[in-house]
């Protein structure tokens, strides 16, 4: 690794600016009509830039502290004083000591989000093994291991204290030498922010849940159908969508409407920015530390190479453009050759609004502000499926068949029967046999000796619990794709070459070669008008833990019944997802599952104790979660 230069910024390119400091100071009198006690105006007089902190001791407080993003001041939620919370800096072998200190009013706990450690130290209460969160004005010492490098982040994983601001990201340094070349290094963490109280959100959204929708169809639309498509295609489209009572514009719960879209804890009036020198390497961290926001971000004028996917180094792929779901990250590398300013611009996925920053070599240089993409519309094929494969709120269409599928590389492969695989109750069913398969780990494997072991990719008949089935869930997909090689809703064709998950491919060989000892298949499932979210048409408060066994190895199949991308995080376990070379399988932490799609992923069992398994949105994380418990 070359010589990092964070000339400007501290700790990975991050600061808080002055300006909002000398803003908090001014607002005190304001804070004080609002009824905000005096230790929270207290706190704000001590905001200051956070530090990145290194080292193998840590001592974060968690506070209320004042803010002010939009010009009204609010409280938020901080470690030691900042918004994001300091960077933390580690090194792979070491053993990190960090003590957390509660001085909110209510219990909390910080989960390290991707990290392998042992339950006891995740950060889940009731959840992680003897883990209740931490009590007001107690102090839980959490020590671990580290045992991987790459870039990861850090949030309360109680109540909606991760809205309110409690989150902040960990750059973990190899032993060894790093394979990722660069000159400078910055981390750059896209969030959303509301003024609004999270629970006022949450009870918005249960009461209509396209509340914050303001981009919903009109009669410009018509007409543009109307010219594009003439009057039989508009008529039968709109029958269609009418039929099924969905919105083509679902596209984000929570939008621009309430949310600030904030960079490094910078707004987009205010952006922040990072130096460098023409002709270097910069490496940008990506992290989406937002409660409910997709970000798709390009930088105009510079290709992206991404290097790393959460943390896991991967086969350089160069894009202009990636879509980052919450809880993701991806390190990438661009290379300036000119003297002029950059502009890193992430917009929303449902087009409300963007973040932005700028890469410049000269403090005094800025560089123009792209306008945001057209809303785009879903379509059929967001569903997955098309119009006759997808059963919705009682109308039972035909099933298509997939007895085949194309692979990322647009090769085809031969149907296979998984007429025997466990089905969405997640109960093994028999018939399943493993005993020609491989089955070894990959320590030390000779890349040269590996045979080709291609991804399946066939899905058999889909099978809805009787779960399933109620007012609790309105959309049910019968025959959902795998969709590795699609971008997405709103990025596909947009001249732009942009990441899929087909792109992916670890560095190195696959961890653990061998074949699944058995499958899971979970489907994702909710009543969006009603704003109820599950797993398998349950809710966790009503459901059982998913109970896996010590060693063995699954198969992790998701079917999304619903219109909403999904980003599923497994805690304490890598997930291995399957993009078309099991030799090379790039890990993930979290995986964002397409609306009406299908995706598959292998974990190696190896963590015992309890783990949560979640959708990280914020506000469906309520119902679509499981505990899972290894023994």
């Amino acid at each position: 690794m070359s010589e990092n230069h964070n000339s400007i910024h501290n700790g990975g390119g991050f600061n808080l600016s002055r300006r909002r400091f000398v803003k908090g100071l001014a607002l005190g009198g304001a804070f004080t009509g609002l009824g905000f006690g005096g230790s929270v105006f207290a706190a704000t007089m001590k905001q200051a830039r956070p530090l990145a902190l290194r080292g193998t001791e840590f001592d974060l407080t968690l506070a209320e502290q004042a803010v002010n993003f939009t010009g009204a001041p609010r409280v938020a939620t901080t470690v030691n004083g900042s918004l994001p919370a300091p960077l933390l800096r580690w090194r792979v072998g070491d053993t990190v000591t960090l003590r957390v200190t509660n001085l909110l009013p209510e219990t909390s706990s910080i989960h390290w989000h991707g990290i392998i450690l042992p339950s006891a130290m995740d950060g889940v209460p009731g959840i992680a093994d003897d883990f209740q969160g931490i009590r007001s004005g107690e102090t839980f010492i959490y020590r671990f291991p580290v045992t991987q490098s790459g870039t990861y982040w850090y949030h309360s994983h109680s109540g909606f204290q991760e809205q309110t601001g409690l989150y902040g990201p960990i750059i973990i340094d190899p032993r060894e030498s790093d394979p990722v070349e660069y000159d400078r290094d910055y981390v750059v963490m896209l969030s959303d922010w509301t003024d609004e109280d999270p629970n006022d959100v949450y009870r918005k959204l249960k009461k209509l849940s396209h509340y914050y929708n303001f981009n919903e169809r009109t009669h410009a639309d018509l007409v543009r159908d109307l010219k594009a498509k003439g009057l039989k295609a508009t008529w039968n489209d709109r029958k269609m969508w009418n039929r099924m009572r969905m919105s083509q514009r679902d596209l984000s719960d929570v939008t621009g409407y309430t949310y600030t879209f904030l960079t490094n804890g910078f707004t987009p009036a205010e952006g922040w920015s990072g130096l460098f020198r023409k002709g270097e390497k910069v490496r940008l961290r990506f992290i989406n530390g937002s409660a409910m926001t997709f970000f798709d971000v390009r930088i105009p004028g510079l290709k992206m190479t991404v290097v790393a996917a959460d943390g896991q180094n991967l086969e350089p792929v160069t894009v202009d453009e990636f879509r980052l779901g919450v809880a993701e990250t991806y390190d990438v590398i661009v290379e300036p050759k000119h003297d002029m300013a950059y502009t890193i611009f992430a917009q929303d996925i449902a087009r409300t609004g963007f973040a932005r920053a700028t890469l410049t070599p000269d403090p005094s240089m800025a560089a123009e502000i792209p306008e945001m993409d057209p809303v785009p519309d879903l379509g059929h094929n967001d569903m997955g499926m098309g119009v006759h494969g997808m059963e919705h709120a009682g109308h039972d269409m035909s099933a298509m068949n997939h007895a085949q599928h194309q692979m990322p590389d647009g090769q085809m492969m031969s149907g296979m029967d998984h007429s025997k695989h466990q089905m969405p109750n997640a109960q093994m069913m028999p018939g399943m046999d493993h005993s020609q398969h491989q089955r070894t780990m990959s320590g030390g494997v000779d890349k040269a000796t590996l045979k080709p072991n291609p991804s399946d990719f066939t899905a058999g008949p889909v099978t809805h619990a009787m779960t399933e089935y109620g007012p609790h869930v309105d959309m049910r997909a019968d025959a959902p794709q795998y969709r590795l090689d699609d971008p997405g809703v709103g990025l596909r064709n947009n001249s732009r070459r942009v990441l899929t998950y087909a792109d992916l491919r670890n560095l190195r060989v696959s961890a653990d070669l061998r074949e699944p000892d058995r499958e899971i298949e979970l489907h994702l499932t909710g009543n969006m008008g009603r704003y109820m979210w599950s797993i398998n048409g349950v809710k966790h408060a009503d459901a059982e833990p998913l109970r896996w066994k010590l060693g063995e190895r699954l198969r992790i199949t998701f079917i999304n019944d619903s219109m909403m991308n999904h980003p599923m995080h497994l805690h304490g376990m890598w997930s291995d997802l399957e993009t078309g070379d099991n030799n090379f399988l790039p890990r993930k932490h979290t995986v964002v599952v397409q609306p009406g799609s299908r995706i598959s992923y292998r974990v190696t069992v190896d963590a015992e104790g309890g783990w949560a398994y979640h959708c990280h949105l914020l506000y469906h994380m309520l119902g679509m979660f499981r505990t899972v418990i290894v023994s």
